[in-house]
């Protein structure tokens, strides 16, 4: 009998008990006939804005888009600064790029793969707008330690909706729900959450083509929109979200209590962390990833070559060894699989898997 594949992340097996709510709610949309800034999508924007804690959130069409109507909202763009890591996925430095500002790049903590607040201190320049922290995998960024230097902060928080301690500390926040985050949608969205009523008004109006009504046109803006149908999804699925984030937590927990930090690298456990993903590293990260793909066992590695070494980036002028850290991490980290469900049968078998492969723990 062959053996049952175990995915990197199995979003049907959370949705799969909605799907009689799902369907209400599409039946819903398709007799009332609207489509586009419908009513399922004024109503999710204000529970999540109540979820997160926040004055107000626009939906809008993806994560990127969020990061970029932000930036626009704040008026910045060529020659700007603004500092992010460079061990992060590609949209953080894109959507800064995009509006023709230049993207800083500062190393990470090696124990929270997160900014290093210290390097971000000295890339801090006459010219920078903004810092743009990014809660890699679910766990929060030391934003008290980056509010320190005075500078707006736009979170990044596209992989950890509802984690605490995010979302309130900078200008605004942005989220994706593409079908694998922690709050994931059917298709693509996004979502700014904004602690600035004003610039949440000016995020509204550009993710309109800069306006209000549709008549008057104050702003040259995009047309981005959270889709009606992913709402009325959206809707069913956040008031699950703090359950399947404690599952996260609780799968993560199991992966220490069956001996992965024995074998690899495991991040420390941070009380806010939403656990988007589990990702560990070890010095032969090829030699795990290869046996839990030959066992069909989803895993994932990250962010080779990080961004400063992207081909599009190369302007910015970095090298090869700009960023130790980052690169360093770039060639050893790997996920293993996790969802709201996932089973200790199946968690054992991926720990099983990794023991096979390393044999025990290389210091």
């Amino acid at each position: 009998m062959p053996v049952q594949k175990i995915p990197l992340v199995d979003v049907k097996a959370q949705y799969a008990p909605l799907i009689p709510e799902l369907q209400q709610r599409f039946a819903q949309v398709l007799e009332d006939g609207q489509f586009v800034l419908g009513p399922n999508v004024k109503a999710f924007e204000k529970e999540a804005a109540a979820y997160l804690g926040v004055p107000a959130s626009i939906g809008v069409a993806n994560g990127t888009d969020a990061l970029v109507l932000v930036l626009d909202a704040m008026e910045i763009g060529p020659g700007d600064e603004v500092i992010c890591p460079s061990f992060t996925f590609y949209a953080t430095a894109e959507a800064i790029a995009r509006r023709g500002a230049i993207p800083v790049f500062a190393e990470i903590d090696p124990a929270t793969y997160n900014l290093d607040p210290e390097d971000v201190d000295r890339r801090i320049s006459a010219r920078t707008k903004a810092i743009m922290p990014v809660h890699l995998f679910g766990r929060p960024a030391s934003l008290e330690e980056l509010a320190r230097f005075g500078i707006p902060q736009i979170e990044d928080a596209a992989q950890a909706f509802g984690a605490p301690g995010t979302g309130t500390t900078g200008v605004a926040s942005t989220y994706s729900f593409y079908p694998t985050k922690n709050l994931f949608g059917l298709g693509d969205g996004g979502l700014v959450a904004v602690t600035d009523e004003e610039l949440g008004e000016r995020v509204r109006m550009l993710r309109f083509h800069g306006s209000r009504d549709k008549v008057d046109f104050h702003l040259v803006g995009y047309n981005s929109r959270l889709d009606e149908v992913q709402a009325a999804a959206l809707r069913v699925f956040l008031p699950h979200l703090a359950e399947w984030n404690a599952l996260r937590r609780e799968a993560a927990e199991r992966y220490r209590e069956l001996g992965l930090g024995d074998l690899v690298d495991m991040p420390d456990d941070d009380p806010g962390h939403v656990y988007h993903l589990v990702v560990s590293r070890h010095p032969d990260r090829d030699r795990i990833v290869a046996a839990l793909k030959e066992a069909g066992i989803g895993c994932a590695t990250y962010y080779l070559p990080p961004l400063h070494l992207q081909p599009a980036l190369r302007y910015l002028g970095y090298h090869e060894g700009s960023f130790p850290e980052t690169e360093r991490l770039a060639r050893e980290n790997f996920s293993v699989p996790i969802w709201a469900g996932i089973s200790a049968e199946q968690q054992e078998r991926v720990v099983d898997t990794v023991r096979a492969a390393v044999g025990s723990r290389v210091a």
